[in-house]
Protein backbone atom coordinates (compact mmCIF):
# COMPACT_ATOMS: atom_id res chain seq x y z
CA UNK A 1 0.00 0.00 0.00
CA UNK A 2 0.93 3.56 -0.99
CA UNK A 3 1.44 5.93 2.22
CA UNK A 4 -0.66 8.41 -0.39
CA UNK A 5 -3.88 6.08 -0.54
CA UNK A 6 -3.71 5.07 3.42
CA UNK A 7 -3.44 9.02 4.06
CA UNK A 8 -6.56 9.56 1.94
CA UNK A 9 -8.63 6.57 3.28
CA UNK A 10 -7.89 8.07 6.60
CA UNK A 11 -9.04 11.59 4.97
CA UNK A 12 -12.29 10.00 4.02
CA UNK A 13 -12.98 9.78 7.74
CA UNK A 14 -13.09 13.09 8.24
CA UNK A 15 -10.28 16.15 8.41
CA UNK A 16 -7.35 15.70 10.02
CA UNK A 17 -3.95 17.54 11.02
CA UNK A 18 -0.43 15.38 10.08
CA UNK A 19 -0.09 14.27 13.74
CA UNK A 20 -3.76 12.78 13.82
CA UNK A 21 -3.20 11.03 10.65
CA UNK A 22 0.12 9.74 11.61
CA UNK A 23 -1.52 8.17 14.63
CA UNK A 24 -4.53 6.84 12.33
CA UNK A 25 -2.47 5.09 9.96
CA UNK A 26 -0.11 3.41 12.47
CA UNK A 27 -3.27 2.13 14.70
CA UNK A 28 -5.03 0.98 11.52
CA UNK A 29 -2.05 -1.36 10.62
CA UNK A 30 -0.87 -1.94 14.13
CA UNK A 31 2.02 -0.02 13.86
CA UNK A 32 3.19 -2.57 11.69
CA UNK A 33 4.55 0.33 9.08
CA UNK A 34 6.04 2.89 11.60
CA UNK A 35 5.19 6.40 9.78
CA UNK A 36 7.60 9.75 10.64
CA UNK A 37 5.96 12.93 10.41
CA UNK A 38 8.46 13.73 7.70
CA UNK A 39 6.52 11.31 5.19
CA UNK A 40 3.11 12.26 6.31
CA UNK A 41 3.21 16.26 5.46
CA UNK A 42 5.74 15.73 2.12
CA UNK A 43 3.06 12.85 1.18
CA UNK A 44 0.17 15.67 2.35
CA UNK A 45 2.22 19.04 0.22
CA UNK A 46 1.61 16.04 -3.04
CA UNK A 47 -0.94 15.52 -2.76
CA UNK A 48 -2.43 19.07 -2.56
CA UNK A 49 0.06 19.63 -5.48
CA UNK A 50 -2.45 17.16 -7.25
CA UNK A 51 -5.62 18.57 -6.07
CA UNK A 52 -6.74 15.61 -4.33
CA UNK A 53 -6.83 17.15 -0.84
CA UNK A 54 -6.95 21.00 0.28
CA UNK A 55 -5.67 22.46 3.45
CA UNK A 56 -8.08 24.15 5.86
CA UNK A 57 -7.33 27.26 8.10
CA UNK A 58 -5.35 26.62 10.92
CA UNK A 59 -6.45 26.30 14.56
CA UNK A 60 -5.76 28.32 17.59
CA UNK A 61 -3.15 26.04 18.24
CA UNK A 62 -1.52 26.33 14.91
CA UNK A 63 -2.48 22.79 14.13
CA UNK A 64 -3.30 22.83 10.20
CA UNK A 65 -6.30 19.99 9.18
CA UNK A 66 -6.68 18.91 5.40
CA UNK A 67 -9.45 17.33 4.06
CA UNK A 68 -9.89 15.16 0.95
CA UNK A 69 -11.23 16.65 -2.46
CA UNK A 70 -13.77 15.31 -4.83
CA UNK A 71 -10.64 14.15 -7.41
CA UNK A 72 -9.31 12.40 -4.19
CA UNK A 73 -12.44 10.61 -3.20
CA UNK A 74 -12.48 9.33 -6.93
CA UNK A 75 -8.65 8.35 -6.98
CA UNK A 76 -8.93 6.14 -3.98
CA UNK A 77 -12.11 4.48 -5.46
CA UNK A 78 -10.35 3.56 -8.35
CA UNK A 79 -7.12 2.37 -6.16
CA UNK A 80 -9.50 0.24 -3.84
CA UNK A 81 -11.34 -1.20 -7.05
CA UNK A 82 -7.86 -2.38 -8.38
CA UNK A 83 -6.21 -5.75 -7.83
CA UNK A 84 -2.70 -5.04 -6.91
CA UNK A 85 -0.44 -6.42 -9.50
CA UNK A 86 2.30 -8.49 -8.17
CA UNK A 87 4.80 -6.51 -10.44
CA UNK A 88 4.33 -3.29 -8.48
CA UNK A 89 5.55 -5.13 -5.23
CA UNK A 90 9.07 -5.20 -4.25
CA UNK A 91 11.38 -7.68 -5.61
CA UNK A 92 12.20 -10.48 -2.81
CA UNK A 93 15.60 -9.85 -1.62
CA UNK A 94 15.75 -13.15 0.06
CA UNK A 95 14.98 -15.15 -2.86
CA UNK A 96 18.23 -13.06 -4.49
CA UNK A 97 20.32 -13.58 -1.90
CA UNK A 98 20.22 -17.27 -2.10
CA UNK A 99 20.20 -16.88 -5.88
CA UNK A 100 23.54 -14.93 -5.69
CA UNK A 101 24.77 -16.97 -2.75
CA UNK A 102 24.64 -20.19 -4.91
CA UNK A 103 27.14 -18.31 -7.51
CA UNK A 104 29.22 -16.52 -5.28
CA UNK A 105 32.69 -18.38 -4.01
CA UNK A 106 33.07 -18.95 -0.14
CA UNK A 107 29.50 -18.60 0.68
CA UNK A 108 28.18 -21.46 2.85
CA UNK A 109 25.03 -21.09 1.52
CA UNK A 110 23.16 -24.07 3.53
CA UNK A 111 24.12 -21.38 6.57
CA UNK A 112 22.48 -18.90 5.21
CA UNK A 113 19.29 -20.51 4.48
CA UNK A 114 19.41 -22.12 8.38
CA UNK A 115 19.99 -18.43 9.86
CA UNK A 116 17.40 -16.58 7.51
CA UNK A 117 15.02 -20.23 9.03
CA UNK A 118 15.82 -19.16 12.20
CA UNK A 119 15.33 -15.17 12.12
CA UNK A 120 11.66 -15.92 10.17
CA UNK A 121 10.73 -17.92 12.95
CA UNK A 122 11.30 -16.47 15.89
CA UNK A 123 9.42 -12.92 14.23
CA UNK A 124 6.53 -15.86 13.20
CA UNK A 125 6.38 -16.79 16.85
CA UNK A 126 5.91 -12.55 17.85
CA UNK A 127 3.76 -12.40 15.12
CA UNK A 128 1.60 -15.09 16.30
CA UNK A 129 1.69 -13.55 20.13
CA UNK A 130 0.27 -9.81 18.83
CA UNK A 131 -2.11 -11.27 17.07
CA UNK A 132 -3.70 -13.05 19.56
CA UNK A 133 -2.78 -10.27 22.19
CA UNK A 134 -6.18 -8.73 21.76
CA UNK A 135 -9.47 -9.77 20.89
CA UNK A 136 -11.26 -5.86 20.66
CA UNK A 137 -13.53 -5.59 18.13
CA UNK A 138 -12.04 -2.36 17.01
CA UNK A 139 -8.42 -4.27 16.84
CA UNK A 140 -9.87 -5.78 13.65
CA UNK A 141 -8.11 -4.03 10.69
CA UNK A 142 -4.34 -4.52 12.74
CA UNK A 143 -5.31 -7.93 12.90
CA UNK A 144 -6.03 -8.58 9.56
CA UNK A 145 -2.67 -6.99 8.39
CA UNK A 146 -0.84 -9.45 11.03
CA UNK A 147 -2.53 -12.40 9.78
CA UNK A 148 -1.26 -11.15 6.27
CA UNK A 149 2.62 -11.06 8.09
CA UNK A 150 1.74 -14.32 9.56
CA UNK A 151 0.82 -16.33 6.34
CA UNK A 152 3.56 -14.78 4.23
CA UNK A 153 6.31 -15.73 7.49
CA UNK A 154 4.74 -19.53 7.11
CA UNK A 155 5.13 -19.23 3.50
CA UNK A 156 8.58 -18.18 3.97
CA UNK A 157 9.69 -20.78 6.59
CA UNK A 158 7.92 -23.72 3.90
CA UNK A 159 9.74 -22.18 1.00
CA UNK A 160 13.43 -22.13 3.28
CA UNK A 161 12.44 -25.66 4.12
CA UNK A 162 12.02 -26.57 0.18
CA UNK A 163 15.58 -24.99 -0.57
CA UNK A 164 17.36 -27.20 2.24
CA UNK A 165 16.09 -29.91 0.24
CA UNK A 166 16.93 -28.59 -2.97
CA UNK A 167 20.39 -28.64 -1.49
CA UNK A 168 20.81 -31.77 -0.35
CA UNK A 169 20.14 -32.76 -3.58
CA UNK A 170 21.90 -30.44 -5.32
CA UNK A 171 25.69 -31.53 -7.01
CA UNK A 172 27.76 -28.64 -7.93
CA UNK A 173 29.03 -29.30 -11.19
CA UNK A 174 33.17 -29.63 -11.40
CA UNK A 175 35.63 -30.89 -14.03
CA UNK A 176 34.81 -33.44 -16.47
CA UNK A 177 36.13 -37.55 -15.03
CA UNK A 178 38.70 -38.16 -17.77
CA UNK A 179 36.92 -40.86 -20.66
CA UNK A 180 37.13 -44.39 -19.30
CA UNK A 181 39.87 -46.34 -21.59
CA UNK A 182 38.89 -47.97 -24.98
CA UNK A 183 39.32 -51.67 -24.82
CA UNK A 184 43.06 -52.07 -26.69
CA UNK A 185 44.84 -49.27 -25.14
CA UNK A 186 46.09 -50.47 -22.27
CA UNK A 187 47.78 -53.83 -24.36
CA UNK A 188 49.38 -51.07 -27.04
CA UNK A 189 50.66 -49.05 -24.41
CA UNK A 190 52.48 -52.07 -23.56
CA UNK A 191 53.56 -53.39 -26.78
CA UNK A 192 55.09 -49.41 -27.13
CA UNK A 193 56.91 -49.50 -23.60
CA UNK A 194 58.15 -53.79 -24.42
CA UNK A 195 59.59 -52.05 -28.04
CA UNK A 196 61.10 -49.06 -26.29
CA UNK A 197 63.58 -51.26 -23.83
CA UNK A 198 64.07 -53.60 -26.71
CA UNK A 199 65.73 -50.78 -28.40
CA UNK A 200 67.42 -50.04 -25.97
CA UNK A 201 69.03 -53.03 -24.89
Amino acid sequence: MSIRHGLLALLERGQMYGYQLRAAFEESTGSTWPLNIGQVYTTLSRLERDGLVRPLPESEAGQRPYEITDAGRADLALWFATPISRTDRPRDELAIKLALALTTPGVDVRSVVQAQRSATMRALQELTRLKYGSERPEDLPWRLVLDSMVFQAEAEVRWLDHCETSLVRHRPSGPAPPPPPRPGDADARDAARWAGEEARR
